[in-house]
């Protein structure tokens, strides 16, 4: 029953903070206004900037700010306990994450759906702007390089969800025309997408389509990597309402219809249990509160807790989400309510039935190597025995855990493993495709930036200008393949202490994989930042937005110097301490940078307040 009761507190608690908190934050702070021209139409063009209802938008930008983060961060985080994951997912979305993801996408409404990094150079310092797209090249390009082996990973342990994952493309780009050409309502497509989609995962597992399930399975990483990739280029130059959107339409439908299964699961498990081969067990919480036996082999609580924890409680990605792709998408500034602020919400509340489904779920039963049952404490031991078994099975412990409470429901433990594979490798290949078009953006904006210094060409063959070699990253079709490049580059290379082969390639994310949990929280830092700066230049009140900003400058940059020279996560010696000088030296430029972006914020912040920052 306490499984029970946290599930429904967890659910009260983010409509509380909603219709209070949210709705202040938006009509008060932000004073959005329903009838302010949004960039989407003053800035149409078909492809990027598209108007688009409220639902469409809102589908798009959970799926993408999703991804496998609240997922995979509160499955490994509950080896500190449940409570302080708990309480960090809780209180971190309503009053920091929410407000990072909705002054994010207000901000770009605002500046014509700019991104905070290109806002960055006018409403706080140019070089800020240099520096911030710098942070940002970086992550986007972790993500893209080791998203492809999530996915390939998720696809290899559970085959069954291939078919389902690979059909969401064609047919979110029928149901995507059909809606542009038509100009039909989204119910009737919203119901037959739906249908299809779980006709897909119920049947997409039989017969002939189980054959061609194994052999996707059996394709090795950089296969799925160089797919995955190409796949992301096409998502990337389409014009969003052909793939992008219907795509992420169709997986929210997916996704929160997936979420609610897992919840009514927990109810039914909660109140009869759930039959195994002995009896019945009852759901309970098997871990412990607060972790003590596996304090001397954790890293610290503070400041780790809260970089394993990073979407679920506050993701610096969702900056990228809300002003690279969601602003230019949004009709009306009032929906940015519920887009920004109650999508965090929603996601909080799925790291909520995570966490529940790890603590808790997976006692009711998994399968031990040699095929035995094992419940209870057992079950958790068998997935969090050590930090680094907790790293290689905490996306299992929630598949697992998440199937226990489906089956409860009376469906088969096989479909309801496809079910959860699904939707793990749903949320991350939206993450996936989102994140090579905010790359794409990243790369066309330092492009713009560079070529309008050098003309790219020479009005006569004998005056001494040449052609700008960068002028082709200004295109979507440059940019995108310089961004695909890049991560593919990463994805192949040997990884340190591993023989490279065919086998191993495409595992070459991994290298800098370390410094993204620092890394994307610093972004969310920095956005605080650009929020704070653009707020104070129009005499807002700060300290909403100040007292989160300050908590996120400190913990990444704690975080990510006590791996750089005391202690990584998971090992006994640092990045520097063990000679990584390659991801030792990332991970010092990346805290340079941080504390030069600080120094221009505190060096501008007395000369700025009231005074308007020049528009474009």
């Amino acid at each position: 029953m306490q499984t029970l009761l946290i599930a429904i507190g967890s659910f009260v608690a983010y409509l509380i903070a909603y219709h209070t908190y949210g709705r202040w934050l938006s009509t008060k702070l932000f004073k959005l206004d329903s009838k302010a021209i949004v960039p989407s139409v003053s800035e149409n063009d078909g492809t990027d900037f598209v108007p688009t209802p409220k639902s469409v938008v809102f589908g798009h930008h959970f799926t993408s700010i999703a991804g496998t983060g609240p997922i995979v961060g509160p499955a490994l985080a509950v080896m500190w306990g449940w409570l302080p994951a708990l309480l960090w997912v809780i209180f971190g979305s309503i009053f920091i994450g929410a407000v990072h993801d909705l002054g994010s996408l207000v901000v770009s409404l605002r500046n014509k759906g700019q991104t905070v990094g290109d806002i960055a150079g006018r409403v706080v310092h140019p070089r800020a702007r240099l520096l911030f797209l710098a942070i940002l090249f970086l992550a986007l390009t972790m993500v893209l390089a080791i998203f492809g082996l999530v996915i390939a990973r998720v696809f290899t342990a559970f085959p069954s969800s291939i078919f389902p994952c690979l059909f969401q493309i064609p047919l979110a780009m029928v149901i995507g025309a059909f809606l542009h050409k038509k100009g039909a309502k989204l119910l009737i497509p919203s119901l037959i997408s739906l249908t299809l989609m779980y006709l897909s995962v119920f049947y997409g597992d039989t017969g002939f389509l189980h054959s061609v399930n194994l052999w996707f399975s059996q394709w090795p990483l950089i296969g799925w990597v160089i797919f995955l990739l190409l796949y992301s280029y096409a998502a990337s130059v389409m014009p969003v309402w052909l793939l992008l959107q219907p795509r992420d339409f169709i997986n929210s439908l997916q996704l929160l219809t997936a979420l609610g299964l897992l919840v009514a699961g927990l109810v039914v498990a909660a109140l009869v249990g759930v039959p195994i081969p002995d009896g019945r067990a009852q759901l309970e919480i098997v871990a412990p509160v607060v972790d003590t036996g596996h304090l001397s082999s954790l890293p610290m609580m503070f400041p780790f807790l809260f970089i394993t924890i990073a979407c679920g409680a506050i993701s610096g990605f969702h900056c990228l989400v809300s002003s690279g792709t969601t602003s230019k998408q949004l009709s009306c500034e009032t929906d940015a309510q519920s887009v920004g602020y109650g999508s965090m919400l929603a996601e909080g509340f799925l790291a909520v039935i995570v966490i529940l489904a790890c603590v808790a779920g997976i006692g009711l039963g998994v399968k031990s190597p040699d095929g035995e049952t094992l419940t209870g404490l057992a079950a958790w031991n068998s997935r969090y025995a050590t930090w680094a078994a907790a790293e290689k099975g905490a996306l299992g412990a929630f598949v697992q855990g998440g199937s226990n409470f489906i089956t409860s429901l009376g469906i088969s433990a096989g479909a309801a493993t496809a079910l959860v594979g699904v939707l793990v490798a749903s949320f991350a290949a939206t993450t996936m495709d989102t994140a090579c078009r905010l790359q794409r953006y990243v790369i066309q904006e330092v492009a713009a930036t560079l070529v309008k210094h050098k003309p790219e060409t020479a009005p006569h063959p004998h005056v001494g200008l040449t052609l700008n070699p960068l002028t082709w990253l200004s295109n979507r079709h440059g940019a995108t393949l310089f961004a695909i490049f890049v991560a593919f580059i990463l994805a192949i290379a040997p990884r340190k202490g591993i023989p490279w082969t065919w086998s191993t390639a495409g595992e070459g994310g991994l290298i800098l994989w370390p410094l993204f949990g620092a890394i994307n929280q610093l972004l969310g830092g920095l956005a605080f930042i650009v929020i704070l700066f653009w707020m104070r230049r129009r005499n807002m009140r700060l300290w909403f937005v100040a007292v989160p900003a300050i908590f996120m400058l400190i913990l990444p940059a704690w975080a990510l110097s006590y791996q750089l020279f005391f202690q990584a996560l998971g090992k006994t010696q640092s990045w520097i301490g063990e000679g990584d000088w390659f991801l030792g030296g990332f991970g010092i430029i990346t805290l340079l940078i941080e504390i030069w972006m600080i120094v221009e914020a505190v060096r501008v912040w007395p000369k700025v307040r009231g005074e308007l920052e020049r528009q474009i």
